[in-house]
């Protein structure tokens, strides 16, 4: 490594805390360390001031003290990790459970569209199974402050089958208390055979809607949240 020549007595020192910067990398798992400043102080020494640390999320089996300091997450933000799902909490009451990032992203957007709000940004991903979907559609009906209005399920199946996504939804709503309604939009693969399904399930009669149209459904979830609408607006 190269110093500045007011800092060459102390090249081993730094040269010491860099190789400890290393071994702590490989030894809590980190993705990422960052020093920033290095430093050097009055009398010679070198230190580290500041840091930024990223660790391996699937590390977390080993490095348990570690992730336990985390308190920042939510608890649904937690089991989404266990499940393996991609979850992100936010402000708004309409829980959404959509299947690719794209469509997640565009589900949010066209939410926004009408007027209403997510309350979360959750991709159960293109090979889950009926248990990471049950375990997805559970994260999304619960909330701490009972902000939920409504939930809006938007599924373009592919390798991911409508069958298993409606295996899943009943698997969950056999387990919860909850009167919150429920759009879904399912396309694709075994669609039909999924919406029979959930017809026929008599626990959800009465609190699911289905809709063909994506605009539609996006509609009617935030006319059930009670949104405002701004497209009713503009066309005014």
């Amino acid at each position: 490594m190269e110093l500045s020549d007011n800092t060459k007595g102390q090249q081993d020192n730094a040269a010491k805390q860099i190789q400890k910067l290393y071994e702590f990398f490989i030894k809590v798992d980190a993705t990422q360390i960052e020093i920033n400043p290095f430093a050097q102080i009055e009398d010679g020494r070198v230190y580290c001031i500041d840091a930024k640390l990223i660790f391996d999320d699937n590390a977390a089996f080993r490095q348990k003290n570690i992730f336990e300091l985390n308190t920042c997450e939510e608890m649904n933000e937690i089991l989404a990790k266990r499940f393996g799902l991609s979850y992100i909490p936010m402000d708004g009451n309409i829980a959404c459970m959509v299947n690719g990032a794209g469509l997640a992203m565009a589900t949010m957007d066209i939410i926004k569209l009408h007027g209403g709000v997510p309350a979360n940004f959750l991709d159960v991903g293109g090979s889950a199974t009926v248990e990471q979907v049950s375990n997805a559609f559970k994260i999304v009906a619960s909330s701490n402050d009972q902000k939920i209005k409504a939930i809006f399920v938007n599924i373009f199946a592919g390798i991911l089958r409508c069958d298993i996504i409606a295996e899943g939804v009943i698997a969950a709503c056999n387990e919860l208390e909850s009167n919150i309604p429920v759009v879904l939009r399912l396309k694709g693969t075994n669609v039909d055979k999924a919406k029979l399904m959930l017809k026929n399930a008599s626990q959800l009669k009465g609190k699911f809607e289905f809709y063909e149209s994506f605009e539609d459904a996006a509609k009617r979830v935030v006319e059930l949240a009670g949104g405002g609408g701004i497209m009713n607006r503009l066309k005014k």
